[in-house]
C-alpha cells in the first residue's frame, strides 16, 4: 500500500502514534469494558481525561494561573459570536483586522452586538499580506482587539503579535495553535477549533483571562456564557467526550514524542523552508503569499501562467503518489499543502520532490 501524506487544511491529518494508541483504547478504556465513547461524561475515568488534558495544554502552553481553559462545543464559528457577547461590555467597542476569510466572518457576526470598527485589512482580492498594525491605530477604550493569527486560506500568518496597550487581544488560533511556543499574557482570549493541530472536529479551545469572564449581559443565552462553563469546568452539559480524549493523546505526544512546543517550533520551520524554497526555485510554480508574512502551516501555490489545466494534472498526479487534498480554495485557486504538526518532514519531503519531477515531465 502506497504511504498516504494528506495535505487538507481541516479536518487534517493526526499523529499515526496517537491513532495508534486510540486504536488499541478503542473499545476497552483502561479496563473499564466500555468505550471512552460510552463513558459518562459524569465518571471518574472521564474526569482524570478532561484534567489530564487541561494539565496537559496548561504545561505545553505555559498558560498563567489567571487563564481558565474550556473544552467546547460549535467550532471557531461558535466563537465568533460567544466573544462579542462576552466582552463587549465597557464601551461596547471593539477593533477588528480582516487578514482572511474567517476574520471577514468574524468581523460581520460581532457587528451584531456593538461598535465595531476595522483598524486593518489586508486589501486585494488575494490576501497576500498581513497589515502592520500599531498601537496608535488602536482605540483605547476598545473592550479587545481581535486577530486571526493564521489564515488556513490566504497562507498569512502573524508572526509579531501587535502591540495594543492595555487593550486586550482576542486571537482566533484555530490554524496554528500548538505550532510554536507562544505568550499566552500577550492575549485575553484565545480560541481555537480543533481540527487543525488539537485532534478531531467536535472540539473548540478556549482560553480566557480570569477578568474577562462574568460580565455578559443577562440576554446572553447560558450556553454561550463564558463563566457557565468555567464554573462548571466545561461539563454543564455532555461535552466532545472523544475529541477532547483524543486531544489528550495528540497533547501527550506533543509532550513525549515530539519534546515540545520548541522542537515542534523548529520540525515546521523546516519543513516550511523546505517547501517554500522549491516552489520558489520552481519554473512552474509560484506562492502568492509575500515572503515576510507566510504561514508555516498552509502553503498555497499557483500555476505561474495560471494554467487551470496544468494545475489540476498536478493535483491528479499527486494523488496517484500518494499526496492528497491538495487541492487549493476555490477563492485562491490552484494548490494549498496543509502542513500542520502531524504531517511529518518525509511527507513535505516527497511533496517537494514531486513538484521537482513534475517540473520535469511538464515543462515542455
Amino acid at each position: 500500500m502506497t504511504t498516504v501524506y494528506n495535505f487538507s487544511a481541516g479536518p487534517s491529518a493526526l499523529p499515526k502514534d496517537v491513532l495508534k494508541k486510540a486504536q488499541e483504547e478503542l473499545v476497552n478504556y483502561k479496563n473499564s469494558g466500555m468505550s471512552v465513547m460510552e463513558l459518562s461524561h459524569r465518571s471518574g475515568l472521564f474526569s482524570e481525561i478532561m484534567d489530564d488534558a487541561e494539565a496537559l495544554i496548561r504545561e505545553l502552553m505555559e498558560i498563567p494561573d489567571n487563564y481558565k481553559v474550556l473544552f467546547l462545543q460549535g467550532g471557531a464559528s461558535t466563537q465568533f459570536a460567544m466573544a462579542p457577547m462576552n466582552l463587549l461590555t465597557g464601551s461596547k467597542k471593539a477593533d477588528y483586522v480582516i487578514t482572511g476569510s474567517w476574520s471577514q466572518k468574524a468581523y460581520q457576526e460581532a457587528q451584531k452586538y456593538g461598535d465595531i470598527r476595522l483598524i486593518g485589512d489586508s486589501e486585494g482580492e488575494v490576501l497576500s499580506h498581513i497589515p502592520k498594525i500599531t498601537k496608535d491605530q488602536v482605540d483605547p477604550e476598545a473592550d479587545y482587539v481581535h486577530i486571526t493569527t493564521n489564515n488556513t486560506i490566504e497562507g498569512t500568518t502573524f508572526h509579531d503579535i501587535p502591540d495594543t496597550g492595555d487593550v486586550p487581544i482576542v486571537a482566533d488560533m484555530s490554524s496554528n495553535i500548538l505550532s510554536r511556543p507562544m505568550d499566552v499574557s500577550q492575549f485575553g482570549l484565545i480560541y481555537a477549533g480543533a481540527q487543525k493541530n488539537i485532534g478531531p472536529a467536535g472540539l473548540t479551545l478556549v482560553i480566557v483571562r480570569d477578568d474577562l469572564i462574568g460580565h455578559a449581559p443577562d440576554w446572553v443565552p447560558t450556553m454561550l456564557d463564558y463563566k457557565i462553563h468555567a464554573e462548571k469546568k466545561s461539563v454543564y452539559n455532555t461535552p466532545p467526550a472523544f475529541s477532547i480524549y483524543m486531544a489528550k493523546l495528540v497533547f501527550e505526544w506533543l509532550r513525549d514524542e515530539v519534546g515540545g512546543l520548541y522542537e515542534m517550533e523548529k520540525r515546521n520551520q523546516q519543513k516550511a523552508e523546505l517547501l517554500y524554497q522549491t516552489i520558489e526555485q520552481s519554473a512552474l510554480f509560484k506562492t502568492t503569499v509575500e515572503k515576510e508574512d507566510r504561514s508555516w502551516m498552509n502553503v498555497p501555490f499557483v500555476s505561474v501562467d495560471d494554467d487551470k489545466e496544468l494545475e489540476a494534472t498536478f493535483i491528479k498526479e499527486a494523488k496517484e503518489e500518494g499526496l492528497e487534498t491538495l487541492k487549493g480554495h476555490r477563492s485562491v485557486g490552484g494548490m494549498r499543502a496543509s502542513i500542520y504538526n502531524a504531517m511529518p518532514y518525509e511527507g513535505v519531503k516527497k511533496l517537494a520532490e514531486f513538484i521537482e519531477a513534475f517540473e520535469k515531465k511538464h515543462r515542455g
